[in-house]
C-alpha cells in the first residue's frame, strides 16, 4: 500500500512539476521577495520602483529566453553575454559611423547574433566538441571582436540616434489597456489550445490546473503590473518587447513539431534520433535563436544606457550578465540536464533576479553580497532540480 501510494506522488509531480506547475514554486518564491523587500523598504512597492525593476529585468530575461531552447536540448551556451555585446557594438558603429538607417542597423546587428548561434552549434554538432568548451572559447573570440569594432575612445555615444528611444518609449491611456486586454485574451487562447491539443492525443489533463490556475496567475500578474505602471508613464516598451519574445517562444515550445523536438532530444537524444529527428538541425536551430535573443538583449541594453563601451555584453567574459542570464534560466524552472522546464519560467527568474539586486540596492548592500545571493540561488535551484529528478525518476 505504502509502496503504490509512493508511486502514485511520484506520478503526480512527474505530471505537474514536468508541466506547467512547474514555474509555481519560482513564483511563490518571487512573492515571498516583494513581501520581504517591501518590508524592508517604503521606496519598493512604488510606481516608480516597479518601473525600474521590470526594464531591469528585461535585458537578463530575453538573454535567459534564448538560452532556454538550448537547455532544453541538454546543451549550454556561455557565449551569449558577448554576443549580446558584439551586436550592440556592431549596430552602433553600422549608425555612428556609416550613418545606415537605424531599422537596417537593427535588423543586420540581430543577424550577427544568429550567425554567431549558427556557426557555434554547427560546430558543436559537426565536430562534436562539448557546447561548454566551444561556447566559452567563442565568447572570449567575441570579446576581442567588439574590442577592435570600438572606436579609439571605447565608447559610442547613441544619444539623439533614434535608437534611445526604444527604451524610453512608454504606452499609456486607452492603448495600454487594450494591450493588456489582447494580452490576456491572446494567452487565454493559447491555453486553451494548448488544453485542447493535449486531450486530441489522450494525455492527462485538467481544466483547474492546466487552464483555469495558470490564466488567473498570470492575468492577477499582468492586471497588477499595469495598475502599478499605468501611475506612472504607463508601460515601458522593453517590457512590451520581453513579453513579445516571450509569447512567441512559448507557442513555439508548446506548439509546434520543433518544440516538441527539442524536449525529446533533452530526454533522450538517442529515442529522439530513432525517432527520425534531426537532431543536428535541432540543436543548430537552437543556438541560432540564443543568440538572436541575445543580439536583441544587447541592443535593448544599447539603447536604455544611451551607449555602448567596453563593457557592454557584461564586459570581458561576460561578467555578471552571464551569470545573471543562466540564473535566471535554471532559477525559473529550467533543467540544466535538458528536457524539462517552461519558456514562462525565464520570466520568473528573470524577476527573482531583479528583485534581489533592486531590493539589495534600496537596503544599502554592496555588490559582493548581491553576487553571493545571486550564486546561492543558482546552487539551490539546481539542487532543487536534481532531487525533483531524482524523486519524480524522469
Amino acid at each position: 500500500m505504502i509502496e503504490n501510494h509512493t508511486f502514485n506522488l511520484r506520478k503526480i509531480l512527474n505530471e505537474r512539476f514536468g508541466d506547467e506547475l512547474r514555474y509555481f514554486p519560482v513564483a511563490f518564491g518571487l512573492l515571498l521577495l516583494f513581501i520581504f523587500f517591501s518590508i524592508q523598504s517604503d521606496v519598493f512597492f512604488t510606481s516608480r520602483n516597479i518601473n525600474n525593476l521590470l526594464i531591469q529585468s528585461t535585458v537578463t530575461g530575453i538573454i535567459a529566453l534564448g538560452l532556454v531552447f538550448v537547455l532544453l536540448v541538454g546543451e549550454i551556451d556561455l557565449s551569449v553575454a558577448a554576443t549580446s555585446g558584439v551586436a550592440s557594438v556592431l549596430m552602433s558603429k553600422l549608425i555612428v559611423d556609416f550613418g545606415i538607417p537605424i531599422p537596417i542597423s537593427i535588423f543586420l546587428g540581430i543577424c550577427s547574433g544568429v550567425l554567431v548561434g549558427m556557426i557555434s552549434g554547427r560546430w558543436i554538432t559537426l565536430i562534436g566538441v562539448p557546447s561548454f568548451v566551444v561556447t566559452l572559447g567563442a565568447g572570449m573570440l567575441l570579446n576581442g571582436i567588439q574590442l577592435l569594432l570600438l572606436p579609439r575612445t571605447g565608447r559610442y555615444n547613441l544619444l539623439n540616434t533614434g535608437v534611445d528611444k526604444i527604451a524610453s518609449t512608454y504606452i499609456s491611456g486607452f492603448y495600454s489597456l487594450f494591450l493588456v486586454i489582447i494580452t490576456i485574451i491572446i494567452y487565454s487562447l493559447f491555453k486553451f489550445f494548448t488544453l485542447r491539443s493535449r486531450l486530441k492525443v489522450g494525455l492527462s489533463t485538467s481544466y483547474l490546473q492546466d487552464f483555469f490556475i495558470p490564466l488567473g496567475f498570470v492575468s492577477f500578474f499582468i492586471i497588477g503590473t499595469y495598475l502599478f505602471l499605468i501611475n506612472l508613464k504607463g508601460i515601458p516598451m522593453p517590457v512590451i518587447i520581453f513579453l513579445f519574445l516571450l509569447f512567441i517562444s512559448s507557442y513555439i515550445v508548446n506548439n509546434t513539431k520543433f518544440g516538441l523536438s527539442l524536449y525529446a532530444i533533452g530526454n533522450n537524444i538517442e529515442g529522439a534520433r530513432r525517432a527520425g529527428i534531426n537532431v543536428n538541425r535541432i540543436k543548430l536551430l537552437a543556438f541560432a535563436i540564443a543568440g538572436g535573443f541575445s543580439a536583441c538583449a544587447g541592443i535593448l541594453a544599447a539603447s536604455r544606457i544611451l551607449g555602448v563601451s567596453v563593457s557592454s555584453g557584461g564586459g570581458i567574459g561576460g561578467g555578471s550578465l552571464l551569470l545573471e542570464s543562466i540564473a535566471a534560466a535554471v532559477i525559473g524552472g529550467v533543467s540544466l540536464f535538458g528536457g524539462r522546464g517552461k519558456i514562462i519560467g525565464a520570466l520568473f527568474g528573470a524577476l527573482i533576479i531583479a528583485t534581489v539586486s533592486n531590493g539589495l540596492n534600496l537596503m544599502g548592500v554592496g555588490n559582493e553580497l548581491k553576487l553571493v545571493v545571486t550564486g546561492l540561488l543558482l546552487i539551490l535551484a539546481v539542487s532543487a532540480d536534481k532531487g525533483l529528478e531524482r524523486f519524480t525518476n524522469v
